[in-house]
């Protein structure tokens, strides 16, 4: 069995749906798939993607990004919470999971997060043109803050892990200096909303010895403190010098 890892995969473009399409539907029949969040903010995209996807795998596991969570053409009642249900019937239906999986001695662990500028504090520029901001909706009283504090109360209440190898994933990053040194200033203005620091605390805890995270569109992989921290975004089309646009193989056993 091989795991792979792939995030940000933005299907509401069409070159990116048709490398989806493109998927070998027999060379993964005993392999897992880790897909760590942004498949589409479209519903429909999403539960196309998901359906595709899971019948080229052995097993598809998946955690929301936010995009997903994005309410952009949902009833206006609607909250990016209540949109989070309507993703995880999609994905119990399709046979995808987002809850933790275990053979051949090894645990995958999803982590389920969002930012609580732990990675610091949102300037104001960041805050009127980060799109969260505008297409996430949360139920009254509700901020990032408290939306991280929900997703990582969460995990501790779900997460447990057996075998020899523990694997855990999420969307966002669970530390800043994921992100290399050669970013230039201006676009460092970005890291409040790229994770918090609650997913490393609860990796380290379930003793993960891989980790796969997305979100930044920087492909990377990573060693600090015996742990494995690897990206492997597909990212936006025009993205070809930082996404290698492919399946990775994390580990096979």
């Amino acid at each position: 069995m091989r795991i792979f890892a792939l995030s940000d995969v933005h299907v509401d473009y069409d070159v990116n749906a048709k490398w989806i399409t493109c998927i070998s539907a027999t060379d993964y029949r005993d392999d897992v798939l880790i897909l760590a969040g942004d498949i589409a903010h479209s519903l429909r995209l999403f539960d196309w993607c998901l359906n595709t996807l899971a019948r080229r795998f052995k097993k598809l596991l998946f955690v929301p990004g936010n995009h997903d969570l994005w309410v952009l053409h949902e009833a206006p009642e609607k909250d990016s919470l209540q949109k989070l249900e309507d993703i995880s019937a999609i994905v119990e239906s399709s046979g995808a999971s987002m809850q933790p999986f275990r053979d051949l001695n090894v645990s995958i662990i999803p982590l389920l997060a969002w930012y609580d500028y732990s990675f610091g504090e949102p300037g104001e520029q960041l805050k009127s043109s980060w799109m969260d901001y505008c297409f996430c909706r949360w139920p009254d009283g509700v901020r990032e803050k408290e939306v991280a504090a929900h997703f990582a109360a969460f995990n501790k209440q779900q997460v447990s892990a057996t075998g020899d190898t523990v694997i855990t994933f999420s969307h966002f990053l669970p530390r800043i200096d994921l992100m290399p040194d050669y970013i230039p200033t201006r676009f460092r203005a970005l890291y409040p909303v790229l994770g918090t620091a609650r997913l490393e605390l609860q990796l380290r805890v379930l003793n993960s010895r891989i980790h796969i995270y997305g979100h930044s569109h920087m492909n990377r992989n990573v060693s600090i403190n015996g742990v494995s921290y690897i990206n492997n975004a597909f990212g936006y089309p025009n993205e070809t010098r930082i996404a290698c646009k492919r399946l990775l193989c994390i580990h096979e056993c």
